[in-house]
């Protein structure tokens, strides 16, 4: 199967068909593609990732003027495919001998294991010979159809979590968070989805070869990382292997294969797809590497590089906006470049062709323990379009009100273990549980007045008192509210109410002495 010319790519048109295109098929302009349609969540994130990738690569614009140009008009499928042609060589997935597609080309003997292991949640083999697999079992995946073989396969290189002695991580590290620009209009073509995350040309310098193994790893031997071996830093390589990272050593073995049905989409096929060989100390990605679709946070005494976002526990959510969207001065986080991009040229390009374009951030990723996935996360998040001058002025108002809410939570937990203990600077268990009930509890005016707060940022005079002293008092009363609530959720037996009643108290006379939250009180006299 040829991941360029064959029909592979499990999709859903305007009319809701759903079918398999081949990735050429995406710029189709009658009953065009509007999404992806996968059977699992991140397969479907990875495949946006490779179509992005395939973008970038094969058509990236020369400028952002010209990125302007295919928004407005997406080209003919002729031209796209016409484009990509070259690149079909790199894009075999099953060969006996030479390249294929992300895995190693010299691979021969190995360690040969079920397909059901390149499943990022799949249970290890020691998991499996100690019984342990309790919540997620083995053995349930025995073959899989070529398409969600590639699938699964591009999924675990991109998100490759440490996997034991050399099994390398993915490029960006083990469960990396990817965030992408997506049109909110459910009548948006995938074409559009994927244009917005696309950068010119010129952020990657002069375009290579498709021969090039500089951008396609599996194009020449592994690069590889035993004594004998080195790791691999951005300057050995061309940027956009960035899209294209191979850590893991893979090999599909194609002659023991036959018919049957997949396990994970149902589908009959010729080909069922049930080992895999595999062996250690891969590409090993170290240095400062900046994915374009990942946020990172850098290290203010800048020694270390930059290390990659990664799923989070517990989710995301509001409290990580800022970071997303732009930089978060608090913990080094900085949006990606591709979201850096759209704010700085791409949204005042769209308020120009098509003003009625409302867009949100999608972000989503594994919450890895180690080589243990936890969760998979995504969310979506509302991106508000600020003029350039205001931009500044705006994300810092932002910040505030995001500095406000943690240092209420921090407050918040702490008088609730004195509400439940003598000595709660003692207690160490996990108080989580109260953290998420209160970004939840203020999810959803902090997003309405973050929109007032935008729509201000309009006027000729930026106004910034009424969100914030309508902050202030939102953070106050659910932090008081939240309190009344977990308080009385202790053991009745250990229920001290004069206990209860002084954290109480305290936390109110708290909530008035908070550096954070008197800024907010005192936002007239800050303007």
């Amino acid at each position: 199967m040829n991941l360029v010319e064959d029909s592979w790519l499990p999709i859903i048109r305007r009319c809701g068909k759903q079918e398999r295109i081949a990735p050429w098929q995406i710029a189709e302009a009658d009953n065009p593609v509007v999404d992806i349609c996968t059977v699992r969540p991140d397969f479907r994130g990875a495949l946006f990732q490779f179509l992005i990738g395939l973008l970038q690569t094969a058509f990236a614009p020369e400028s952002v003027d010209d990125w302007g140009v295919y928004w407005k008009k997406a080209p003919t499928e002729e031209t796209l495919k016409s484009r990509l042609q070259s690149y079909v060589p790199n894009f075999e997935l099953f060969q006996e001998s030479g390249p294929a597609f992300m895995q190693d080309l010299e691979l021969i003997e190995g360690e040969s294991k079920s397909i059901t292991a390149l499943l990022i949640e799949a249970p290890g083999s020691k998991t499996c010979r100690d019984n342990q697999d309790l919540f997620i079992k083995s053995g349930r995946v025995q073959g899989l159809c070529p398409s969600c073989t590639a699938s699964a396969l591009f999924t675990l290189q991109i998100n490759a979590p440490s996997g034991g002695v050399g099994h390398r991580t993915s490029l960006r590290g083990g469960g990396p968070l990817t965030t992408l620009i997506m049109p909110e209009a459910e009548v948006a073509s995938l074409w559009q989805k994927l244009w917005l995350n696309i950068l010119p040309q010129e952020e990657f310098g002069a375009r290579s070869e498709s021969s090039d193994s500089c951008i396609f790893p599996w194009l020449a031997p592994s690069r590889l990382s035993d004594k004998q071996g080195s790791s691999t830093p951005p300057s050995d390589t061309h940027p956009l292997q960035m899209y294209w990272g191979m850590p893991r050593r893979i090999r599909f073995n194609i002659a023991r294969d036959g018919k049957g049905y997949c396990d994970l989409c149902g589908e009959q096929t010729n080909q069922l797809i049930r080992e895999y060989t595999t062996k250690n100390y891969g590409i090993n990605y170290e240095g400062p590497w900046i994915h374009p679709l990942t946020p990172y946070r850098r290290d203010p005494k800048k020694k270390a590089p930059p290390l990659s976002f990664k799923g989070q526990q517990g989710g995301l959510g509001y409290r990580h906006w800022l970071g997303l969207m732009w930089n978060d001065h608090s913990n080094g986080a900085e949006a990606s470049r591709a979201v850096r991009l759209f704010h700085e040229n791409y949204a005042e390009i769209l308020e120009v062709l098509d003003s009625n374009v409302v867009v949100r951030l999608w972000g989503f990723g594994y919450d890895m323990d180690n080589m243990k996935a936890r969760c998979w996360y995504e969310q979506e998040m509302p991106v508000l379009h600020i003029s350039p001058e205001h931009q500044p002025l705006f994300f810092m108002l932002a910040g505030q009100l995001l500095a406000a809410a943690k240092d209420t939570l921090k407050e918040l937990r702490f008088r609730v273990k004195a509400a439940w203990f003598n000595n709660p600077n003692e207690i160490k268990g996990d108080f989580s549980f109260v953290d998420q009930s209160f970004w939840q509890a203020t999810e959803c005016q902090f997003y309405r007045l973050l929109n007032q707060l935008s729509l201000e940022s309009k006027k000729s005079q930026f106004t910034y008192a009424p969100v914030a002293i309508a902050w202030a008092y939102t953070l106050k009363e659910t932090a008081l509210a939240q309190f009344d609530h977990w308080s009385m959720e202790g053991s009745t037996e250990d229920l001290q109410l004069q206990r209860v009643t002084r954290a109480r108290r305290f936390l109110r006379n708290k909530l008035c002495s908070l550096a954070s939250l008197k800024t907010l009180d005192n936002a007239a006299k800050v303007e």
